[in-house]
């Protein structure tokens, strides 16, 4: 009897136009998602290497979003819904959210100037608000990096255009810099004529432009240089540690002091330092 009555009620159901709109809304999904498709790809292969990689994925994203929204104005007009009072419906649900998502437009907006501007691709390393990662994706409203951790971080395009960004890749080459400090004692001259040295001696470090060499103040406990060398810009965190490393072996070998923070206990103003002695205790045997 169960059964009987079910396939009354699938036999009500399925009705000659009923099965004619279920067979229309079918085609229109089996043909319409692989055209979406197919039009992606092939509109994919014309924009290739003629824009920049951010503009090519949002025209993509556009398209893309546009297209299933067609889709699905064709599918529910089968159904029955009025496109007119669609249209209607949405135009006062978009006032509604203008109104509530007023940081989403600011968003858009902004990622519009970035667009259009270009101080950065995908790809570039950049620096903005302490973080500094590779860029993965400029979308709308945000900006995906990734850090040099493994870290995942997304910034709202409005940061992106309130706040200075520096985009550590923009050029070919870059200075490698690092600061030290020698010795009030040291000769320097000597020590500047061993900087020098190392800096046209470095296997990839360029001539040009020029070295930095630079004496920058007289510190607490020695004289505060920098130094720094042109080289690529996909050299340039290796090279700094080079430079570390090349600086350390070469002063020790030279017998140059890197100082280190002392510290003086006076009694007074006539006085030597006083000098402190450590006496280490010994136990008596019982």
């Amino acid at each position: 009897m169960f059964e009987l009555t079910t396939m009354n009620v699938i036999a009500d159901f399925l009705t000659p136009d009923r099965i004619s709109l279920l067979i229309r809304v079918g085609l229109m999904l089996v043909i319409g998602i692989p055209l979406i498709g197919l039009i992606k790809k092939v509109l994919t292969r014309i924009l290739k290497d003629k824009l920049t990689k951010q503009t090519e994925v949002m025209i993509l994203r556009f398209v893309k979003y546009t297209l299933v929204l067609i889709l699905l104005m064709m599918i529910l007009n089968e159904f029955g819904f009025k496109l007119s009072a669609i249209l209607g419906a949405a135009g006062i649900f978009g006032v509604a959210i203008g109104f509530a998502s007023q940081a989403s437009i600011s968003n858009i907006i902004s990622g519009i100037f970035l667009i259009s501007e270009k101080p950065f691709v995908i790809g570039d390393v950049i620096e903005v608000n302490g973080q500094v990662g590779t860029i993965q994706t400029i979308d709308m409203l945000s900006l995906k990096l990734k850090t040099f951790d493994g870290r995942f971080v997304r910034v709202p395009n409005e940061t992106m255009i309130k706040n200075d960004v520096i985009n550590l890749t923009r050029f070919d080459i870059r200075r490698s810099q690092i600061s030290l400090s020698v010795a009030y004692k040291e000769d320097l001259p000597k020590v500047m004529d061993i900087l020098r040295e190392i800096a046209d001696t470095m296997p990839e470090a360029l001539k040009e432009p020029a070295h930095m060499l630079l004496i920058d103040s007289f510190g607490d406990s020695g004289i505060n240089i920098n130094f720094g060398v042109w080289t690529a810009t996909s050299n340039v965190f290796n090279m700094r540690n080079q430079l570390y490393l090349t600086v350390k072996e070469r002063f020790d070998k030279e017998g140059i002091e890197i100082p280190f923070p002392h510290l003086s206990i006076y009694a007074g103003s006539e006085s030597e330092p006083i000098k402190f002695q450590q006496i280490q205790e010994q136990k008596k045997e019982v």
